[in-house]
């Protein structure tokens, strides 16, 4: 099976920086995409960013320039350091991995517990 365990949210003050990190282990061939979602009360479940193993990056409008998501393929671990926290950053990121678990296998997502940013004075 596939495990997949996200660290690094809080409580920190707008303007803040913080680091979330996740790291998908097991049963695994090759892990293609990783990247964060966040949900807000209230809110549109959000894509925050993605990166391939191939090096590819893509971020949402509302992060571009504040957010930075870098993988580490080797260890199959994604960070996703975020930096000018707003507010409006308020809510659970969970991190996702799209994992081939054998060669010639399509790829699924696999999810992690979800951590907590809040961003208040």
């Amino acid at each position: 099976q596939v495990q997949v365990v996200e660290s690094g949210g809080g409580l920190v003050q707008p303007g803040g920086s913080l680091r979330l990190s996740c790291t998908a282990s097991g049963s695994i061939f090759s892990v293609l995409a990783m990247g964060w979602y966040r949900q807000a009360p209230g809110k549109q479940r959000e894509l925050v960013a993605s990166a391939t193993s191939a090096g590819t990056t893509t971020y949402a409008d509302s992060v571009k320039g504040r957010f930075t998501i870098t993988r580490d393929v080797a260890k199959n671990t994604v960070f996703l350091q975020m930096e000018a926290l707003k507010p409006d950053d308020t809510a659970v990121y969970e991190c996702y991995a799209d994992v081939q678990l054998h060669y010639g296998l399509i790829p699924e997502p696999y999810w992690g517990q979800g951590t907590q940013v809040t961003v208040s004075s």
